[in-house]
């Protein structure tokens, strides 16, 4: 399919130095992503406890054998992530975790928009299976490493993006799902037809985009947006792990409800 693949950086075979710069990316890319998924494990198995001190950038600077560049840039990722806190002078901690107020429901974001009467449209970013990393795997029940689909797509109200989602499904679930041609049925729609989930959990945060969400979503780095985590169950078993970013100028969230006497 069309979106099949995209995303991915294209090979570059030109000659010289751009080659070898090439692959010190890489190689940096994947060393600070390996420091960042050690981290990432050590807080959910309960190594590190919210509050707790990490260890320091040069410890694991001597660890992993990297630069501090390295070690630094997979810090400043994991804190805008909002997993960790780092003080000047102090050192690196475990972020504490945010209070939680009930959502009683959250409405697919097609169905919103064909609601106000407005055209939805969706865009296919990238799609394929990969191995799971640590945080995605504790979030699914699975062992990191294990296979699992990922789309990546955006919706558009009247052709403005209003929201970017970053899928995971299991694939025992949904076998076919990165088979399917989405222009009709959004892949929410299409799991919601396919599997009746009994439980669903919604967590919502408000988060400052990267620079590439930003130029997906065709807003400024600047603006604030509403992030809306979705996990959904069925018979214990886990189906999907969704991550919605909604710039916070062109989304709200609002119930309505009778409350208990």
């Amino acid at each position: 399919m069309s979106d099949r693949g995209a995303g991915r950086r294209p090979r570059s075979d030109a000659p010289g130095d751009e080659g070898g710069r090439g692959m010190l990316e890489g190689m940096t890319t994947t060393l600070h992503e390996r420091i960042k998924a050690h981290v990432t494990q050590g807080i959910l198995d309960g190594t590190w406890q919210p509050g707790q001190r990490l260890p320091s950038e040069l410890e694991l600077v001597t660890q992993f054998g990297v630069s501090r560049m390295t070690v630094n840039k997979a810090l400043r990722e994991l804190a805008n992530a909002g997993r960790i806190v780092r003080v000047a002078g102090v050192g690196t901690f475990v972020a504490e975790k945010k209070p939680q107020s009930t959502l009683l429901q959250i409405a697919n974001i097609a169905s919103e928009i064909r609601a106000r009467g407005h055209e939805h449209r969706w865009r296919g970013l990238s799609r394929e299976r990969v191995a799971a990393a640590p945080d995605i795997a504790a979030w699914l029940n699975m062992l990191p490493g294990q296979s699992i689909f990922r789309l990546q797509s955006v919706h558009l109200e009247n052709g403005v993006p209003v929201q970017l989602e970053d899928r995971y499904v299991n694939p025992k679930m949904a076998p076919a799902f990165l088979d399917q041609d989405f222009s009709d049925i959004t892949p929410g729609e299409y799991l919601l037809s396919l599997v009746q989930a009994d439980l669903v959990e919604h967590v919502v945060d408000a988060v400052m985009p990267t620079a590439e969400q930003a130029r997906i979503l065709e807003m400024k780095a600047t603006e604030p947006c509403l992030q809306l985590t979705r996990r959904t169950w069925l018979r214990e078993v886990p189906v999907t792990w969704v991550r919605c970013l909604n710039p916070a100028s062109r989304y709200s969230l609002g119930s309505r409800f009778r409350p208990s006497p």
